[in-house]
């Protein structure tokens, strides 16, 4: 893995998963089998370490998961353009880079769907487990175990200032 240039910008690893916890969706980076890039916004869950989407069994992301499963999954998180001595701003990113998988246990696939219910309509669990089961087997679920974490943030400085001659 390549080194983060602005090390300064660095963001704890507790930050980070803090990030990759609350995000509200992310964007999954692939190549597919002519060696394109493919770029989409998901909704998904990180649990135990992992990034997990659900999807339908066939797309393009799909055909770029098996032909290659190496991707990069970013979240971004709170942003806000400034001008602090000059144009800037103030930012949190969260990238994730590793491998995909299908998840093939029951178990696990469930719980992530009930998961990413839980994460986005917390108010309806009440209906989750019949509405997960309804669409059970048309339903794929994925994992990005990742290689690398990283997080960036560019935050104010005490001072007001942007800490630096550019953005």
């Amino acid at each position: 893995m390549r080194e983060m240039r602005r090390k300064d910008r660095a963001m704890p690893e507790e930050d980070i998963a803090g990030l990759l916890d609350r995000g509200e969706y992310g964007f999954m980076a692939t190549v597919g089998a002519e060696g394109l890039p493919y770029g989409v916004p998901l909704s998904y869950v990180w649990l135990d370490g992992r990034v997990y989407i659900h999807c339908a069994r066939e797309g393009r992301k799909v055909d770029n998961f098996r032909a290659c499963p190496a991707a990069t999954f970013t979240v971004v998180g709170e942003t806000s353009p400034v001008y602090a001595r000059n144009f800037t701003t103030w930012y949190e990113c969260a990238m994730v880079e590793g491998t995909v998988e299908e998840v093939a246990d029951p178990d696990e696939k469930f719980r992530v769907l009930y998961a990413l219910a839980g994460k986005y309509l917390p108010e309806h669990l009440d209906k989750a487990e019949g509405d997960i089961g309804k669409s059970f087997k048309r339903t794929a679920v994925y994992r990005l175990t990742p290689q690398s974490v990283t997080g960036k943030a560019k935050r104010p400085k005490p001072d007001g200032g942007t800490g630096d001659a550019t953005a």
